[in-house]
């Protein structure tokens, strides 16, 4: 798949943009100012599979705690900063390796300045985030409402802020809670800028709808070639961000690492329990990383053929199954023991 060539942009040691690798984000949902809490947090998202995080910083504690919080992790953390510029800097100073804001929402041009310059002799990016909840009061008034367009003209405002104070390590982030006026933004301004672009479907939901809207929206844009990083923004456990982000890039062939796991929908053929075994095998697998596409198949009709695709899987039989290895059977195993001997052989691979 060609992707849209943008600037290379250094967060931390993880590159965004150009020929680097598309990454996965997540924000913390724990208090900032709690530092194990947030640790702890991190270091679950970091299993996860999680390449950068942003955490949220309200306050000057919560600015102070970025110093402690640094020194405990090992993926690059974002310090997300609105209304009061001093924290940004506080944030730099404390050891982020990059900052989120609005540099319309900080004050004056003065000290977006300041901003700028602190953050650029430290090589630390700004990510322009612009969200269709907070558009500024004149463009709305202008398109009369959210748009494809509002969005876009907006996000161009912030760039401009601070390319003519000559500051260019910018990643720039267009979300909105409609799916299709998040892709429709960003293919628009895709054609406009060379910056790298962060995608997310903004305030998507629950896990199931999320999951759904996010997909689609990033997806969309994906596939066309365009991002260069995602956040899948989920009301509940933000592992499950990283869950799906990885999925998600998965499915279009941008992520390489861990399981590849395929099993079938089910039929009046199946005659072993297959919704709880294929559930089982992946729960089981989640913190596995090896790169092995694993196929949990119900019957004879679809089994062997995409065993057969598979570097490891089962094909079910009349409550028992077989259980395959590139395409060779290896053996035959009841029903009852057909996990625990799939994860034994995994395990061996």
């Amino acid at each position: 798949m060609n992707r849209v060539k943008t600037q290379k942009v250094k967060v931390g040691n993880i590159f965004i943009g150009g020929d680097s690798k598309i990454t996965v984000q997540s924000m913390t949902n724990t208090d900032t100012r709690n530092v194990k809490e947030t640790v702890n947090q991190i270091k679950e998202l970091e299993k996860a599979g999680c390449h950068i995080i942003r955490c949220a910083v309200p306050d000057v504690e919560a600015s102070e705690a970025i110093k402690k919080i640094v020194k405990e992790i090992n993926i690059p953390l974002v310090a997300d900063i609105h209304f009061d510029y001093k924290l940004a800097l506080k944030s730099i100073e404390n050891g982020v390796s990059a900052l989120r804001i609005n540099p319309g929402n900080i004050g004056s041009i003065d000290k977006v300045k300041e901003v700028a310059k602190a953050a650029k002799e430290k090589s630390i990016p700004i990510r322009i985030g612009v969200n269709s909840g907070s558009l500024q009061k004149d463009i709305l008034n202008k398109y009369g409402s959210v748009c494809p367009e509002a969005l876009v003209e907006s996000a161009l405002e912030h760039v401009n802020i601070l390319e003519n104070i000559n500051f260019s390590d910018i990643v720039i982030s267009i979300k909105s809670s409609n799916a299709i006026q998040m892709i429709e933004s960003y293919k628009m301004i895709s054609e406009k800028v060379n910056y790298p672009l962060h995608l997310g479907v903004t305030e998507a939901g629950t896990l199931w709808r999320g999951t759904i809207k996010s997909s689609i929206g990033i997806g969309a844009l994906l596939s066309q070639g365009i991002g260069d990083t995602i956040r899948v923004s989920l009301t509940g456990n933000p592992v499950e961000e990283v869950k799906v982000g990885r999925e998600i890039l998965k499915s279009l062939g941008y992520l390489d690492e861990g399981i590849e796991f395929v099993s079938c929908p089910t039929c009046g053929r199946t005659r072993i329990d297959l919704i709880k075994i294929a559930e089982e095998v992946e729960k089981r697998l989640v913190n596995c990383h090896k790169n092995i596409k694993v196929a949990v198949m119900g019957c004879v009709v679809n089994g062997p053929g995409e065993a057969r695709e598979a570097d490891i899987g089962i094909a079910g039989g009349n409550g028992e199954g077989l259980i395959f290895k590139k395409g060779i059977i290896i053996k035959k195993v009841h029903e009852k023991d057909l996990v625990n001997e799939l994860l034994k052989e995994i395990e061996s691979m």
